[in-house]
């Protein structure tokens, strides 16, 4: 390949890409930064009472919106004082992945339209909302069902006035950003090359052939949607979405094919990431055999969340 072409196939495009990321990851990490999500935090009092829930688990529902620590630490002193059951904290646990979820709702959203575009990581980004959105929908009719009515409370006794500062906030989004980026560009140069050129000398036309001889019951994803599977399961989120985009700028895979592969990358890699990054820390809150129960429970109710939502994709979608 000359080089005009390799300017206007690769070069160009990564370009491109790269620019549109570091615009984007610099959006979604100042508008994380500003607490965006303070007004949602206001939701939490009435919203509790129709699952039956204490005042301190709607503490900690509003601070999962700022602080996944702050809101574990609530729980735990809780739960260490006996305020709350293994039931009730297992509930509250995998009642703040929703908070949690939007926390980081813009990151995700200005880091994956660059790769994708915005009618694919619309569908990606909104189809994972909508599996938080059932979680916490489930939890509340379960809680309902299963705990007892509280009387009134006050869930905003349980919180604490956080001072804000706009040159803090700045600072701290800055400080996100510079090391984010590094990170994202180590994963995203090297995999876009890579897929480029694997494509261009007929890497996945030799899989596909392997596979269908030798693995059918894969046959709804294509070797290429395959690809995107393992390098989220083997890397990171960030692998598996500069895989997509370079298969989806190609025209190699559908926008459908995308989504589905990035559902199921996510199924199976995050658990295994959850325990690697999260078991420190909720050790360092919990007791460790607490610690990896709410991971586990956490997980599994996160990963059959997103599998519905999948089959319901790939039925209807």
């Amino acid at each position: 390949m000359d080089l005009t072409h390799t300017w206007h196939t690769l070069l160009w495009p990564l370009g491109r890409l790269l620019v549109s990321l570091a615009f984007g990851l610099l959006v979604a990490n100042l508008i994380e930064a500003l607490n965006w999500t303070r007004f949602l935090a206001r939701l939490a009092a009435p919203v509790i009472r129709l699952g039956h829930l204490q005042d301190v688990v709607g503490a900690s529902f509003s601070m999962a919106f700022f602080s996944g620590m702050a809101a574990n630490s609530l729980l735990a002193e809780a739960y260490g004082a006996g305020r709350l059951s293994d039931r009730e904290l297992v509930l509250a646990n995998l009642f703040n992945s929703l908070p949690t979820y939007f926390l980081h709702l813009p990151q995700m959203f200005f880091v994956t339209v660059p790769f994708l575009g915005p009618r694919p990581a619309g569908l990606y980004v909104g189809l994972t909302l909508f599996a938080a959105l059932l979680r916490s929908v489930a939890i509340l009719v379960y809680g309902r069902a299963v705990l007892p009515p509280l009387p009134d409370g006050c869930v905003v006794c349980h919180l604490k006035d956080n001072d804000f500062s706009w040159g803090k906030a700045l600072r701290k989004g800055w400080h996100r950003f510079t090391r984010r980026i590094r990170s994202m560009v180590l994963f995203t140069v090297p995999i876009y090359i890579g897929i480029h050129y694997i494509t261009v000398f007929g890497f996945f036309d030799a899989v596909e052939k392997w596979l269908s001889a030798h693995l059918g019951f894969l046959s709804f994803l294509t070797p290429q949607a395959i690809s995107i599977v393992m390098f989220q399961v083997v890397a990171e989120s960030t692998a598996g979405l500069a895989a997509a985009g370079a298969m989806l700028g190609a025209g190699d895979l559908t926008t459908r094919q995308v989504v589905l592969a990035l559902l199921v990358g996510n199924i199976l890699s995050t658990p295994m990431r959850a325990f690697r990054h999260q078991f420190p820390y909720y050790a360092g809150i919990f007791k460790p055999r607490t610690a990896a129960r709410l991971i586990l429970h956490n997980q599994a109710f996160r990963a059959a969340s997103i599998l519905l939502v999948t089959v319901g994709y790939a039925v209807l979608g």
